[in-house]
């Protein structure tokens, strides 16, 4: 037997032997990897995501007739249903006035109810003006259809010219098409700081 019909017989054995340890080696990497997904939301997110219809991050923007532009963003909502109003959290709006100024505004939690033409921000509610004045309150009531709020508890600002504390608070126009106010009132106190120039 020649060097070449060795070589051709040794092939025939070593190449099918060779073929057999490479699938081998594969089956074992193959059973060595964790097939088992981990999904990466914690069990109570999980639950919570369950009890019911959400939206994450929705965001609103619109404009009022007076031309004033409204843009709102939630970090969580949830709709609403027989007898309950839509809810969200962690809520944040901003409000680009057509005579020009902004006013913004944060909460904790909200509810809308169309059949009353108003939202409902509650829990450590901050409202921001464009002049510097701080106002901070529990609940805020506000339009629909319109640049208007009510604050029915008590609220505490502060500002250039000072701090402030009254029974309750009104944003909106004196007359249409005028300039947006905010008007404190029931037991106004305003502790004035000389150090801090008027408006």
């Amino acid at each position: 037997m020649d060097s070449y019909s060795r070589a051709v017989a040794y092939l025939k054995v070593l190449l099918p032997l060779a073929a057999l340890v490479l699938m081998s080696t594969l089956f074992l990497i193959s059973r060595g990897v964790n097939t088992d997904a981990v999904i990466p939301f914690a069990q109570k997110e999980i639950e919570d995501r369950m009890k019911g219809q959400q939206v994450t991050a929705p965001f609103f923007s619109g404009t009022t007739a007076q031309g004033d532009e409204i843009m709102v963003t939630a970090a969580l909502a949830r709709p609403g249903g027989e007898g309950t109003p839509a809810v969200a959290s962690n809520l944040s709006a901003e409000f680009n006035l057509a005579q020009g100024g902004r006013i913004t505004l944060a909460s904790k939690t909200g509810s809308i109810h169309p059949g009353r033409n108003m939202a409902q921000f509650t829990g450590s509610v901050t409202i921001t003006s464009a002049d510097g004045l701080l106002v901070e309150t529990e609940e805020l009531n506000t339009a629909l259809s319109g640049l208007e709020a009510q604050s029915p508890g008590p609220v505490r600002a502060t500002g250039p010219i000072g701090e402030l504390t009254a029974g309750n608070m009104r944003i909106g126009v004196k007359t249409e098409g005028g300039p947006v106010h905010m008007l404190f009132k029931d037991g106004v106190k305003l502790l004035y700081d000389p150090q801090k120039p008027e408006r």
